[in-house]
């Protein structure tokens, strides 16, 4: 994939993104309905995720005939081409529900079927449709906010590192994930939880917090915001050298994730064992 062809990606994606989120921000003005639950009564579904999904899809097969589907809220198809778009047509849907600015479009492009172990990033675009601010990045060509180039924080040490972090749905697992909280908070400056995984991985790439981590991501989760964090100079992976996947997702500039990662490592093992995710 050539940089010109990468750049030609995102512009779909950027333009898919901002319609879409002007859709999403309608929605929301107009008022939310719940259209159904998913693995807890806690993790809704609305109508406007529904619509804004069925949006994004109907302009990519536009656009982009040949290519895969992966989204949250419709079944996934396969394509022709090697390329797959993998989609989170409202993410942070709790914070949505609620009012809270801070939900995302995300919408991202892929060489392969988009599992995130065997995928490569080709272009991603994350808006927030509360405040505008758009996020985008493209294979070697930098990551970026609206026209401002981003970069990482490096050379934090942990005492005043700021963490972004999220939950399960799970109530009991919840649990568990707060007693890993609990370890780290004294290791760390603070600890931030903003509810949109998308996002979170964007302000790692603005430098807005200084790294971030997750257990239970789905796909299209982070599949935007891993490259814009990953064009943005951080690292972004799992236990040890793992690629992130659903197991454990962590970013930050390489040499705070090269403290941390170890930090995590024990907490997890001290607080979740062999919890299923």
């Amino acid at each position: 994939m050539t940089p010109t062809a990468a750049a030609d990606l995102l512009a779909i994606a950027r333009d898919i993104t901002l319609t879409a989120g002007d859709l999403a921000r309608a929605r929301r003005a107009e008022g939310v309905n719940i259209a159904a639950s998913k693995s807890s009564p806690e993790d809704v579904v609305t109508l406007a995720d529904q619509e804004t999904e069925a949006l994004i899809r109907r302009m990519l097969a536009a656009a982009r005939p040949n290519d895969g589907f992966y989204g949250e809220e419709s079944e996934a198809t396969a394509g022709t081409s090697g390329l797959t778009w993998v989609v989170d047509p409202i993410d942070g849907t709790v914070n949505y529900l609620y009012g809270i600015p801070t939900y995302a479009v995300s919408i991202a492009v892929v060489e392969g079927d988009g599992d995130p172990a065997t995928s490569t990033p080709l272009a991603g675009a994350v808006l927030n449709p509360a405040t505008g601010e758009l996020f985008t990045a493209s294979l070697g060509g930098g990551a970026f906010l609206g026209t401002r180039q981003l970069h990482v924080n490096t050379g934090v040490s942990m005492p005043l590192a700021l963490i972004g972090t999220g939950f399960s749905y799970t109530a009991a697992r919840r649990v568990k994930q707060a007693r890993v909280v609990a370890g780290l908070i004294s290791e760390v400056r603070d600890i931030r939880r903003f509810g949109a995984a998308a996002l979170d991985l964007c302000l790692v790439a603005a430098g807005r917090i200084d790294a971030y981590y997750e257990r239970g991501l789905k796909p299209w989760d982070h599949a935007a915001g891993e490259l814009i964090a990953t064009e943005a100079g951080a690292k972004v992976g799992g236990f040890g050298e793992d690629r992130a996947t659903e197991t454990l997702l962590i970013a930050a500039a390489p040499d705070v994730y090269g403290t941390l990662e170890p930090i995590l490592a024990g907490l997890f093992a001290d607080h979740m064992g062999d919890d299923p995710i």
